[in-house]
């Protein structure tokens, strides 16, 4: 469908700080909803409006209580936000501090303490037996792995087990203090008994966005474990329910992104890369509560047809189509190994 020209030129007046959740007035309300899923924005302005307006409708749509915050790159690669709901708000993470713990682990492999390739032993005891992850459908025990297998292992099928085999290596108490020392105070583990072991904890909305912005300006991690990192959280390996769930293989590849979901959190936070690698919109959404449709039901599906993984399902493909137009001229770019498939020998 073409955008009619009355269409654009009412795009083109709209003030910048409409793009912002709540900023919507009487011209927004009048533009239809057929040309806005039609418009590919050519501005980060016009992004964050498209962004803005598709949040708002699917989230509402879906029902619970949300806390997010999604940025957009301006051309200079200053990030500027199109939604700010209860960004500030620490939410119980669940499996989206997975990424923050690699970030620690990582942080030891830069600093000579251990290595990708060292290994950790996997006991009869450490092993979860949930239905998350590899771990517990091994079956013979005990054995060992590489840091490294264990790092792919949390962050791509978000292995319960593997959270354990990284305390191993980073007990909660450093992990805690690793994150601190990077400015990131609401997001931390919550320590046990066992020094190394952990519940996954807390963060809020800015602060999931802001660790995945200097994760993507290499101010966190050295320049092989930023790459390294990055490469797991976009392969196809990981979370395809939520925001990556419309997208082709390759669209799915310039994403990275990880979900976690407990009771009733419905959590996915990422990066969406433009088509030459460089990172353009960055989003942390937190969801919980009551959400539409039979509550007995939703309880107990953490899928693809949960209203909250319908609306970032229906948000991802408005991420995506909203960073292709979008020139970014500081941010760096990293570069998705291309899709092969592979029949085995």
């Amino acid at each position: 469908m073409n955008v009619n020209r009355r269409f654009a030129l009412g795009l083109g007046s709209a003030a910048a700080a409409g793009a912002v959740l709540g900023g919507s007035g009487t011209a927004q309300a009048q533009e239809g909803d057929a040309e806005w899923e039609a418009l590919i924005p050519t501005t980060a302005d016009l992004a964050r409006r498209k962004v803005a307006r598709k949040y708002q409708r699917e989230t509402r749509r879906a029902g619970g209580t949300w806390s997010s915050f999604i940025g957009v790159a301006n051309p200079d690669g200053a990030v500027q936000a199109a939604v700010e709901e209860q960004a500030d708000r620490v939410v119980e993470a669940q499996s989206v501090n997975k990424v923050a713990v690699a970030v620690a682990v990582l942080d030891k492999v830069d600093r000579g303490l251990i290595t990708l390739d060292q290994r950790v032993e996997v006991t009869e005891a450490i092993v979860i037996r949930d239905t998350d992850g590899i771990f517990g459908l091994d079956g013979a025990y005990p054995s060992s792995v590489t840091v490294g297998h264990a790092l792919a292992a949390l962050l791509t099928v978000s292995d319960n087990t593997a959270v354990r085999l990284s305390g191993l290596v980073c007990p909660a108490l450093e992990l805690n203090q690793i994150l601190r020392d990077k400015g990131f105070t609401h997001t931390q583990v919550v320590p046990v008994a066992n020094p190394n072991r952990f519940y996954l904890g807390t963060t809020t909305p800015r602060e999931t966005v802001t660790l995945l912005q200097k994760l993507v300006k290499g101010e966190l991690l050295s320049e092989a474990s930023t790459t390294h990192l990055l490469t797991v959280l976009r392969s196809l390996t990981s979370f395809t329910d939520g925001v990556r769930l419309d997208l082709s293989s390759a669209e799915r590849l310039n994403v990275a992104t990880k979900a976690g979901w407990f009771e009733d959190w419905r959590n996915e936070a990422g990066i969406v890369f433009d088509p030459t690698g460089k990172p353009v919109i960055t989003y942390a959404l937190f969801a919980s509560g009551r959400f539409a449709g039979d509550q007995a039901a939703n309880a107990d599906n953490y899928s693809a047809t949960h209203p909250a993984l319908r609306a970032r399902a229906a948000l991802g493909r408005t991420l995506y189509d909203s960073v292709l137009r979008i020139t970014t001229a500081r941010p760096r770019a990293y570069e998705a190994r291309p899709y092969r498939p592979y029949k085995g020998d």
